[in-house]
């Protein structure tokens, strides 16, 4: 027994020693990363052309399908083609600026939250591409998902793809899941919008919510005091009296917030019949369609390698370098969403049998 005690003490001091040792590790690795951010920058840009990685999976499957001996031939042909293309490259001369240049079509991601907090990277990817983009030939294609959210946060996001427009540089917006309310306040900057046909897309519409805990402070003898200057400063509060006057102002906010919302729209579409649609509802991809918040059902797979056959299909995306300490957090927390997740699909398996 005094064995292992002692055992048990000294694996707790390596254990606090080893703990301790991580923390100062982080902390140091952290400022480090910080100083070197400061000097070059929060991110980079990744630059990822999809035509190479189509044809990657187009020739994967086409040599499973082969015998060995057709996979041999096949893959002796391609390395004498490969090394004849690099060797024609090598010889080509410098391009003459008559010459038609290759259509190059821009591909961009915006995955939304209710803070839009994907709208710096987008603000900076779209920087980048407008730096090179040729308005005769060019395009750009944003895959879109959003629920929507904060009017402000959206209105920023959509100003970025409003850039890409006033450059006169054709913009095509693809949904495949959602663009709903500041999603698709999005989208409707696009030339064209594609839709896969069970995406959500509309909800054009603004709401405001918030709980009033003044009856509970109430009951419990706790006054809650808003002091303003101005008659408007504060409408509705979380833990004041509200009035009807607050009310009706707040109510009023919300109507001129869903004028403008409209606006912008039909400034975007003006084919759309915007009183139809801008009650609040939403439309699946085929019924986006009938009422032309859309204007055509494709995935943005398909339209994208429909692009790789016109010209060079390129993603970019800016993304931030991540800290130490913030590695750590991200894969505790997958781990704890997997860990949760597997607890709830056991108990919900458990309930079927």
């Amino acid at each position: 027994m005094e064995f292992l005690t002692e055992y048990g003490l000294f694996l707790a001091k390596v254990a606090t020693f080893v703990v301790a040792a991580i923390v100062l590790v982080s902390i140091i690795v952290s400022a480090t990363q910080k100083d070197r951010d400061d000097h070059e920058g929060e991110g980079e840009l990744k630059i990822r052309k999809l035509n190479d990685q189509y044809r990657r999976l187009r020739e994967s499957i086409q040599a499973r399908l082969m015998t060995d001996q057709e996979r041999k031939a096949w893959q002796k042909k391609k390395k004498k083609e490969d090394k004849a293309e690099k060797k024609a490259t090598k010889k080509q001369p410098e391009p003459d600026a008559t010459e038609e240049k290759t259509a190059r079509v821009y591909v961009l991601d915006f995955d939304g939250d209710i803070k839009a907090s994907d709208t710096d990277t987008l603000r900076r990817s779209v920087s980048a591409v407008l730096s090179v983009a040729n308005p005769e030939t060019d395009e750009v294609v944003i895959r879109l998902e959003s629920g929507g959210g904060l009017v402000h946060a959206y209105g920023l996001a959509a100003a970025q793809l409003d850039r890409i427009r006033s450059k006169g540089i054709k913009l095509t917006a693809c949904v495949d899941k959602v663009a709903a309310s500041g999603g698709y306040m999005m989208a409707c900057v696009a030339d064209r919008i594609i839709a896969s046909p069970f995406a959500v897309l509309g909800s054009i519409g603004v709401v405001a919510q918030l709980p009033n805990f003044h009856r509970f402070l109430k009951k419990n003898d706790v006054d809650f005091e808003v002091l303003t200057a101005g008659e408007h400063k504060r409408t509705l509060t979380i833990f004041g009296e509200n009035t009807d006057k607050g009310r009706q102002k707040f109510l009023e906010d919300l109507e001129d917030t869903h004028v403008l919302f409209k606006e912008y729209v039909s400034e975007r579409r003006p084919d759309l019949d915007i009183q139809a649609v801008a009650n609040g509802d939403i439309w699946f991809g085929k019924r986006a369609l009938d009422v032309k918040l859309i204007d055509e059902i494709k995935t943005s797979d398909e339209y994208l390698i429909e692009a790789c056959e016109r010209g060079d299909v390129i993603s970019v995306s800016f993304q931030r370098k991540r800290t130490l300490p913030e590695k750590l957090g991200l894969a505790t927390s997958t781990a704890l969403e997997h860990t949760v997740w597997k607890v709830l699909s056991a108990f919900r398996n458990q309930k079927i049998q």
